[in-house]
């Protein structure tokens, strides 16, 4: 599969299409989805009316023709604005669609096995999937492990593990199982799947407008109106004008002429625009493999000023690897080692088998052949917090070996007639300040040391967060250690506040509570106990790795699983609020130029003195040659400044991680001022373009 991260911004497969969807746009009942934009379609319905009435009439104007012609285009460039934001999405639809196979499926019914079509699976339904088999519908792995290719979904081509219980049981119709074999329980109906919901998504079929872009149409209706009424009022003013300069009434502002102005001072560039800004980004969440499900989600990500993020897997590498052994007062080190090693010999985790190679490269200590010592290895356990080895020495006695949290082996010291030294309290002490997580050792009643585990902080993780902090984010800390550890990862990390031993009750209180502060929250999770916390955030980014419950309780699913990702999300938000608010200050701006081509243009008529000398015409600072030119160049140039912004709408502004008062202050000093200078130059170098080929 195309990866989608690669794809042009422009290509003709969608260029053409767009072309094509700029005139199904005409259809009334869409383009009122657009006030202002439906308002230069009406402008341009009445011009062509006004055209054909004279060529009938045997009177034909050039002039209005040209400018019922460029409100027409005014109308389709804004169409296409919005069709090749879509048919990005669509391109990308059609990507995923052609992983979509007529997939057969092993459904087990009584323990049997029977051969179905994939779309006759309903949520409850059991299916067998073995190596090579691509699995038929979304659902939960509820017994066995496999290995499963995802590319179809995520773009990337390196397997991943999905198991029964835990967060990594999801997977997702279309993929495509690569070893081993499970049995999974279908958790979506035909045609409501993770897939189907994702192509419906990139389409925009269901992109409904945000709160801020519907306030901001209203908005853009609201000066639309003043202006019209502005616009109407106009004739009787000139009326009057013409009237007490003696000149005819024939001279008096045609109708092509007023929609000409109307046209030129509403804020036809971000009405045009508006629906590609919106569409893009839910585009460009789309590059990054995190699926929004509704452009609410992103402008909330947008807005987001507080963060709640795991420790492990995001602040940290996940990995605590275990870096020194401290030996107790009376035990060598080697004796310490030699104990951890054996007690992780059948430790899976990471931090077990870093344990493992420590004791190896340290001191030689290789495995051993456990059958001879009978061990019997003791697993951990949420309760316990603990693990070890129970084994017989050739003398026949037992003996037993634990790891584990410095209250658990303390209690287990105790119960068993030991002592639990004081030194060792201040090395877990001195560990924990450090960010370190302590595992202490101890061999029936004897305590031998402490494991230093470490947490490692990714790289570059505190720059990051500073930037957040430019742009006014508070960044919090989760994690399940214990406050000595976790405030010297916080630390370390830059993080602005943590929770530590947090459970899911405490996520989701400190969501409501930053909430009821008046604050916006994103946070990230993966499990059924993330589902609430989820649900309850501004921004919910469930991994895609996670369960069903937790990718339906957010409102944003991350393909590639990447803890880290929230924090793109954010500056994705942050960038479609930044394009948004450089575009309308833009168009405002744009307008104010266009009204000094236009206004004084058809103002030199009135007031001629005597001499010929005509005192409005002062107000002409733009030099441009005659009234019917500068109206021309003024709608000519308020066509094209749209197709010209289309890149800037699509790829938007360039992020910066700074405050907003910061992004106010730029965008008016680049695109404020921008906004009004380029029009000048624009305009009237399409005036003198117009005069040179005689066009009026």
């Amino acid at each position: 599969m195309e990866n989608r991260n690669t794809t042009r911004l422009f290509t003709g497969e969608i260029v053409v299409r767009a072309i094509k969807d700029s005139f199904f746009k005409l259809n009334p009942a869409i383009l009122v989805k657009n006030p202002v934009i439906f308002i230069v379609g009406i402008g341009a319905l009445m011009t062509s009316v006004v055209v054909l009435s004279d060529i009938f009439a045997g009177h034909f104007s050039a002039f209005n023709f040209q400018i019922t012609l460029w409100l027409w285009f005014t109308v389709l460039f804004a169409n296409f604005a919005e069709a090749i934001a879509e048919g990005r999405g669509k391109a990308q639809a059609d990507s995923l669609r052609k992983s979509r196979t007529e997939t057969k499926a092993r459904r087990l019914v009584h323990n049997k096995e029977e051969l179905v079509v994939a779309t006759d699976l309903k949520k409850g339904d059991l299916v067998l999937c073995a190596a090579g088999d691509v699995i038929p519908a979304d659902g939960d792995v509820i017994e066995g492990i496999a290995s499963v290719d995802e590319s179809a979904i995520t773009g990337e081509s390196a397997p991943v593990i999905r198991e029964s219980g835990g967060d990594r049981c999801a997977v997702t119709g279309g993929t495509k199982v690569i070893s081993d074999q499970v049995t999974i329980k279908v958790t979506s109906e035909p045609g409501n799947t993770f897939l189907d919901r994702m192509i419906a998504l990139v389409e925009s079929a269901k992109r409904q407008k945000t709160p801020n872009e519907i306030a901001l149409i209203i908005l853009l209706s609201g000066l639309t109106i003043i202006f019209l009424l502005v616009v109407v009022c106009m004739p009787a003013y000139f009326s009057y004008s013409l009237k007490a300069s003696g000149i005819s009434a024939d001279h008096n502002l045609t109708l092509p002429v007023l929609i000409a102005l109307l046209v030129c001072l509403i804020p036809t560039t971000i009405g045009g625009l508006l629906s590609a800004i919106g569409i893009s980004g839910m585009d460009r969440l789309l590059r990054k493999n995190v699926i929004a499900t509704s452009g609410k989600a992103i402008e909330a990500a947008g807005d987001t000023d507080v963060l709640l993020l795991d420790k492990t897997g995001t602040i940290t590498l996940g990995n605590r690897m275990a870096t020194d052994f401290i030996p107790a007062e009376g035990v060598t080190v080697e004796e310490l080692a030699d104990a951890a090693q054996l007690s992780s010999l059948s430790d899976e985790t990471p931090e077990g088998r870093s344990i493992v190679v420590l004791a190896k490269e340290k001191f030689n200590i290789r495995g051993r052949e456990v059958h001879q010592l009978q061990a019997s290895f003791i697993p951990f356990s949420a309760q316990t917090r603990m693990s070890g080895v129970d084994f017989k020495t050739p003398d026949g006695k037992t003996h037993q070996i634990r790891k584990g949290a410095t209250d658990s082996i303390r209690s287990f010291v105790q119960n068993n007639n030991g002592f639990f030294p004081q030194t060792i309290l201040e090395v877990v002490s001195g560990l924990a300040r450090l960010g370190a997580t302590p595992l202490v050792v101890a061999e029936d009643n004897k305590v031998l040391g402490v494991i230093h585990l470490k947490d490692i902080v990714k790289g570059g993780i505190k720059q990051r967060f500073a930037e957040l902090r430019k742009m006014g984010i508070k960044t919090v800390m989760i994690t399940g250690d214990n406050a000595l550890t976790a405030a010297a990862i916080a630390a370390e990390a830059g993080v602005d506040d943590f929770m530590a031993e947090a459970t899911p009750e405490d996520k989701l209180r400190r969501i409501r509570e930053e909430q009821a502060s008046g604050h916006l929250v994103g946070m990230i999770g993966d499990g059924t106990n993330d589902a609430p916390a989820l649900a309850q955030a501004d921004v919910g980014l469930a991994m895609n790795t996670g369960t069903q419950a937790a990718r339906e309780a957010g409102n944003m699913v991350d393909l590639d699983s990447n803890p880290t990702k929230l924090i793109e999300v954010v500056e994705t938000g942050k960038q479609l609020l930044m394009t948004r608010g450089a575009l309308t200050t833009f168009s405002i701006a744009n307008d104010v130029a266009k009204y000094f081509a236009i206004i004084p243009a058809i103002a030199t008529l009135l007031y001629v003195t005597s001499s010929g000398i005509a005192p409005l015409s002062v107000l002409n600072i733009m030099k441009l040659a005659t009234p019917e030119s500068a109206i021309l160049s003024a709608v000519i140039f308020n066509a094209l400044i749209i197709i010209a912004l289309i890149p800037l709408a699509l790829k938007g502004v360039k992020y910066r991680p700074i405050s907003a008062n910061r992004v106010l202050a730029l965008n008016i000093l680049i695109y404020g001022i921008g906004g009004v200078i380029i029009p000048f130059i624009g305009i009237k170098l399409i005036d003198m373009f117009v005069v040179f080929t005689h066009m009026v």
